[in-house]
């Protein structure tokens, strides 16, 4: 495997060995082998370069869980350009940031997405070509017979752009190149016992725009030459269906899944084929876990990782022992080391901010690479956690103040600015509560002086429903005539935070 260079020649390599293998079924039925998958990925990057999109191009990809999804992604690296993928449920406000901030040359939508991407590059100075699938459009792209791509020479060249932390101001784009992500598809392939091995059926439900689903689901499928379910969207009882259905033996999944399963009467019955349950994204409740796995009378293996590692960084499967709470070992090839706030190692036992290094790190920010490993080849992850003796990985905090809502990220003052465009607001002040559903939400505090509170919640939820996607849009609005602050002014979320918890408690009304 070391000799692969491009995410893309897993495909071609896993055609030329078992090419009449099923590698994509969608839940609806339609499916690809490997042979077609590669017909099809090799036609789009030869339509991708006679439609212009050179080597270095950015590609934003804004689709769902279906089989163009994957073939785009693997087509445009195939062309040597990069991919942008982006949340299908963007709003048309976020897309064309987005999409300015990329710079794409194109961006390919599916029929759910078409309205919203149309209307975003409407308002762009130099709005880029809009192609989508089941569209003429589209269909040109892979029309032609493929021609051979020269092979990509530098594996250090950019892959994808992932948009993600931005602890403060607005989400940055994550620079992944190829070395990144085959570092960390190698680095999972190499765990014992494995997460995904050549025989298995691994439900792919996680959205493909992130990069658990893109790279810890696909990119380990496409390494192992598993088949991967594809799943439009989750929903309980369906997806329990399908997992029957196919015989899937993997189920990777976020945190709120368990909370929507954890109450299945036949839960038992229903994971009968699955061997093993991933769980990434954010934190898993310990008590979550061993309910969960007492029930399903299957395994719940837990990870922890970040957009900038490419993943994955650690692993149930890697701990000598699984322990309660904790969110494994480091994978092999990735460091681990903690960092207290004078920069040294903290006393043994303490929780420090967590410092990863391996091939699978980012290259920095979008576009000029600021914020990336240090001279070392260290990255800060923002995150607090402390290290047993056995090497086990225990978070403890987040130094960011980040909110992460069904394991995707919030950046509260890209929802502060939103809300702050109301007329009557002045202020606004957002933080993550726990939720049972969805791990965290979204709660604003509102400095609206002299205003009806009623009307004026009404009008942000209002405006927040046509300005940012439904994760990000606030659970909960408290209209208030002051905000906690700092002697320096700043807005206390601390406190904020404070009086959540006594209203949990219901020590508020």
């Amino acid at each position: 495997m070391s000799a692969i260079r491009d995410v893309a020649e897993l495909v071609a390599n896993a055609a030329a060995d078992s090419p009449d293998r099923l590698a994509l079924v969608e839940a609806g039925g339609r499916s690809l082998t490997w042979a077609e998958l590669e017909d099809e990925v090799a036609r789009l990057a030869t339509g991708l370069t006679t439609a212009g999109v050179l080597g270095g191009h950015r590609v934003m990809i804004a689709q769902g869980n279906r089989l163009e999804f994957v073939t785009t992604y693997l087509g445009v690296l195939r062309a040597q350009a990069v991919a942008v993928p982006v949340n299908p449920g963007s709003a048309v406000g976020e897309l064309a940031r987005m999409i300015d901030d990329s710079g794409s040359r194109l961006v390919v939508a599916d029929p759910t997405t078409a309205a919203a991407v149309r209307r975003a590059v409407a308002d762009l100075a130099t709005p880029p070509r809009v192609a989508v699938v089941g569209e003429s459009s589209y269909d040109d792209l892979r029309a032609a017979p493929a021609r051979p791509v020269p092979p990509l020479q530098d594996p250090e060249k950019l892959a994808a752009l992932l948009y993600t932390s931005g602890t403060s101001g607005l989400p940055r784009a994550a620079m992944l190149t190829h070395r990144a992500l085959l570092a960390n598809v190698e680095q999972c392939a190499r765990v014992e016992p494995p997460m995904i091995h050549g025989d298995d059926v691994v439900l792919g439900v996680l959205p493909l725009f992130h990069v658990y689903g893109l790279n810890a689901v696909l990119g380990s499928v496409l390494r192992r030459r598993a088949k991967l379910v594809l799943v439009e969207r989750f929903d309980p009882q369906e997806t329990l269906a399908i997992i029957d259905d196919e015989a899937c033996s993997v189920v990777p999944v976020a945190p709120p899944v368990f909370a929507y399963w954890r109450g299945e009467p036949d839960l038992r019955e229903r994971m009968g084929p699955v061997r093993l349950i991933l769980s990434g994204s954010a934190p898993l409740a310990p008590e979550v876990v061993e309910e969960f796995t007492e029930h399903a009378g299957v395994p719940v293996h837990q990870g922890y990782g970040l957009t900038e590692a490419s993943p994955v960084v650690t692993s149930t499967l890697c701990s000598d022992t699984l322990q309660v709470g904790s969110v494994g070992a480091a994978l092999p090839g990735i460091e681990i080391r903690l960092v207290d706030d004078h920069g040294r190692a903290p006393d043994e036992g303490d929780a420090g901010e967590i410092s990863i290094r391996g091939a699978n790190l980012f290259s920095g920010y979008w576009p000029d690479g600021a914020g990336g490993p240090d001279a070392d080849g260290w990255f800060a992850t923002g995150d607090v956690g402390f290290l047993d003796d056995s090497g086990d990985l225990f978070l403890v905090d987040r130094l960011k103040e980040l909110v992460i809502v069904s394991g995707f990220n919030v950046y509260p003052v890209e929802v502060e600015d939103v809300v702050e465009e109301v007329a009557g607001v002045e202020e606004a002040a957002v933080i993550g509560v726990a939720d049972d559903l969805t791990g965290e939400a979204v709660v604003v505090y509102v400095r609206a002086p002299g205003q009806d509170p009623a009307a004026i919640a009404e009008a942000v939820r209002e405006h927040c429903a046509t300005r940012l996607a439904r994760f990000k849009q606030p659970a909960r609005i408290e209209v208030v005539d002051e905000l906690p602050r700092t002697v320096t002014g700043k807005v206390q979320k601390g406190r904020l935070r404070g009086l959540e918890r006594r209203r949990n408690l219901g020590l508020l009304e």
